[in-house]
């Protein structure tokens, strides 16, 4: 059976003056208006078309893309509202309801709202502007050891829904709600509006989502510094910005933070694709990209080059000894010196007088 609110691939079974019918298997056929088909069609293609309610409610296929499917949120203009409800712009020849009781107030012909469309208890496609009740605040497993649906970095996609005192309110994958911090808004956006963004953070207190517009960390560069190369390329060849600009001209040129561009030059620099100069940046010449490559490199050997002597360890014998330690240890060396001194000089012979009447033949030494 075809799902409705939703593309379904069915087969063509059969071609009449008002259109050709698509096998629906169990619930029999869907016709397909004789103006929508494409050319050339025959009976046993297969063709990818979208399914929903003719005015009459019976199950209709076309070719047409509406802006919003089953289970989706969108940005809807109000064509018209009568005493039943206001009537959407989708895309499509029926036009989307939403009932007075599926509004947070009453719709005004005309104006945009962000609406999420489901099956009501009839099994009628219809759009609600209560949000609340299928959009979740907690990003977390459905079921226990099973995975959190994100992580920090993954690329999400986004509808801003609605302006708070903290920044935007965003329709996450059509799932989530994720809140966009006024710090990480640097380039105009608007309710309604479908965008890219990054899961900056899942707060581990209650499961929710915070989200950046930019990619987190070195993943954000390149496509800052394929920015930064286009307008260069575009220009002639030189940009009045570098690391030292302010950061509210850097947002206004290239809708990045100061150190996302920063980040960015740097990495052009080191691949030797622009010079970074006092006033600016600009891209960099033949002569130059082969003077950095001829550039020798300085070998060090594992060592500190020649030159830098402030920086290296002082030897033993290049402290300065302490005063007290000093004086004592020249004391000591003389007290050594004396000794030595002493001990090197010549030895002097002795004279031994005999005393004859000494009994015992006792003799007397005496020193000259």
């Amino acid at each position: 059976m075809a799902e409705l609110g939703r593309y379904n691939t069915l087969t063509v079974i059969d071609e009449l003056p008002q259109g050709i019918y698509l096998d629906d298997n169990e619930e029999g056929r869907l016709l397909l208006p004789r103006r929508q088909i494409p050319e050339g069609t025959k009976k046993g293609d297969s063709l990818n078309v979208f399914v929903y309610l003719d005015s009459d409610d019976r199950p209709i296929a076309t070719l047409q893309r509406p802006r919003v499917q089953l289970h989706q949120a969108a940005a809807l203009e109000v064509k018209e509202v009568n005493r039943t409800g206001a009537f959407l712009d989708w895309g499509l020849a029926k036009d989307l309801f939403v009932p007075f009781g599926e509004m947070n107030q009453r719709m005004e012909e005309g104006k945009t709202y962000v609406v999420y469309v489901y099956l009501d208890n009839t099994n009628r496609l219809i759009a609600t502007a209560k949000l609340n009740r299928f959009i979740k605040d907690e990003a977390k497993a459905t079921w226990p050891g099973a995975a959190d649906p994100f992580e920090q970095g993954d690329k999400v996609n986004l509808l801003i829904a609605q302006r708070t005192d903290l920044g935007y309110k965003a329709v996450v994958n059509n799932e989530y709600w994720g809140l966009i911090h006024e710090s990480q808004i640097r380039t105009a956006i608007r309710v309604g509006q479908r965008m890219d963004g990054y899961v900056r953070r899942v707060r581990e207190e209650d499961h929710r989502l915070d989200i950046s517009l930019e990619p987190l960390g070195h993943v954000r560069i390149d496509p800052v510094a394929d920015k930064i190369m286009k307008k260069l390329k575009d220009g002639n060849g030189s940009l009045g910005l570098n690391d030292k600009s302010p950061a509210d001209l850097i947002e206004l040129h290239f809708g990045v933070s100061k150190r996302a561009f920063k980040m960015a030059i740097g990495k052009l620099y080191k691949e030797r694709q622009i010079v970074i100069e006092d006033n600016g940046i600009r891209l960099a010449t033949a002569e130059e990209k082969v003077r950095s490559d001829l550039k020798p490199t300085p070998k060090t050997d594992g060592k500190k080059p020649a030159g830098n002597e402030r920086n290296e360890k002082k030897t033993f014998s290049d402290k300065k000894p302490h005063p007290a330690r000093s004086d004592r240890t020249t004391s000591e060396n003389k007290a050594k010196d004396t000794k030595k001194s002493e001990a090197e000089k010549p030895k002097t012979k002795k004279t031994v007088y005999k005393n004859p009447k000494a009994p015992g033949g006792k003799t007397l030494s005496l020193k000259k």
